[in-house]
């Protein structure tokens, strides 16, 4: 799957946000991805979890892990293409865990799996929750990383991506929308219904 058609599911189903986004990062953007919106129709979600399976099926993994709740249907999706289970780890008491039963050993060959890559905190969580548990993961993959490079090269993990898409952020106190009298929203907030899709919108 080449990145244009990527992006091209996402303005097709008004995933692909304008406007003056807070991200979870705490920075401000005028562009935000909504995966959501994108995997939301299963012929869409099952391209994207096919197409990022092609990319890592040479890594031979045994599990597949995101993280709650961004990662969980492009995870599962992945996880059905490559015929191995689908788990994810959610936040308890503030801190990404392995729960419901889930588990792992030490011998799993584990691919983490993201929708959206920003800064690769949630991702990174994940990480750390993998290595507590004595395993080491086999790379990151996601359906568009938007980081700018590879923000997993220090932990020595490869980052594969359908789409990379450079998309303009700003610390809140250098934000030109903010100065220009604008007030960010949080994106899925019932002040980011404002925000258009970049296209028109509209599922084709």
């Amino acid at each position: 799957m080449e990145q244009e058609t990527v992006l091209d599911l996402f303005r097709k189903s008004g995933a692909l946000l304008e406007g003056h986004f807070r991200l979870s990062s705490g920075l401000h953007s005028d562009r935000y991805l909504q995966s959501a919106l994108v995997l939301q129709y299963p012929e869409f979600a099952e391209a994207l979890g096919h197409a990022l399976a092609e990319r890592n099926r040479h890594l031979q993994a045994t599990v597949v892990l995101s993280p709650a709740l961004g990662g969980i249907v492009i995870g599962q999706e992945v996880g059905r293409a490559l015929g191995v289970r689908a788990v994810f780890v959610e936040r308890q008491d503030g801190a990404m865990t392995l729960r419901r039963g889930f588990g792992l050993a030490p011998s799993d060959r584990v691919l983490v799996v993201e929708d959206v890559i920003t800064t690769g905190g949630s991702a990174r969580e994940v990480i750390e929750v993998l290595r507590a548990l004595g395993n080491k993961p086999l790379a990151v993959g996601g359906i568009v990383n938007r980081s700018g490079g590879n923000p997993f090269e220090k932990d020595g993990l490869p980052l594969f991506a359908l789409a990379d898409v450079e998309v303009k952020q700003w610390k809140p106190a250098e934000c030109p929308l903010c100065k220009a009298g604008g007030r960010a929203v949080k994106p899925g907030s019932r002040g980011a219904g404002a925000a258009l899709p970049a296209t028109g919108g509209g599922r084709a």
